[in-house]
């Protein structure tokens, strides 16, 4: 976690607020997080900014995906979702990662990586035809993993705040599942 956090604690650390508004300045984070989200790409979304502003406002900002299923609002998530729906060249990594700082307890970011791992689990994805549904179903399948693994992402948490970084169960496995995934 440790050595994963040192090149990329900039996108960890740096403040996005935890808010409804939706800025060009999220997007522009989401590429120091490694998105590559093109201006015309830029462009497109903020097109939909009120449409994600809306979405964003249904969901509280300390919604965590730690909580009970029943305590998610996936009905609003999968709006959220589905305001990013076809735009050329924006699919569930790049989309994820300009929206996890807004909501770091509950929005995974599903790059490739992630979506492999998660793959797995979930039955195949492409049968779902709403891009939404689709990131909500690999949310779902998410969510059972992190229930699975809590006790020890509460330790993991733990241990890294003691040494100064604060992170959400929902980042720490983000992080863990690219650990094991990905050479070093």
């Amino acid at each position: 976690m440790l050595a994963f956090l040192g090149p990329h604690s900039s996108y960890d650390a740096d403040g996005s607020p935890q808010s409804a508004s939706f800025a060009e300045a999220d997007l522009r984070l989401a590429n120091r997080g490694g998105a590559r989200i093109s201006a015309a790409q830029i462009a497109a979304i903020l097109e939909r900014r009120g449409r994600i502003e809306r979405a964003l406002r249904e969901i509280g900002p300390d919604v965590s995906l730690a909580g009970s299923m029943r305590a998610i609002p996936w009905a609003p998530l999968t709006g959220l979702f589905d305001a990013f729906a076809e735009i050329n060249g924006i699919g569930f990594s790049k989309m994820t990662k300009a929206l996890h700082r807004k909501r770091p307890a509950l929005i995974p970011i599903l790059d490739s990586v992630v979506q492999s791992y998660l793959a797995t689990e979930e039955a195949d994805l492409r049968s779902i035809d709403s891009f939404g549904e689709r990131a909500s179903a690999l949310t779902r399948s998410y969510k059972r993993d992190l229930d699975r693994n809590r006790r020890a992402l509460k330790q993991v948490q733990r241990e890294l705040a003691r040494r100064g970084y604060e992170l959400t169960e929902v980042r720490i496995l983000d992080i863990l599942i690219w650990s094991v995934s990905v050479p070093a």
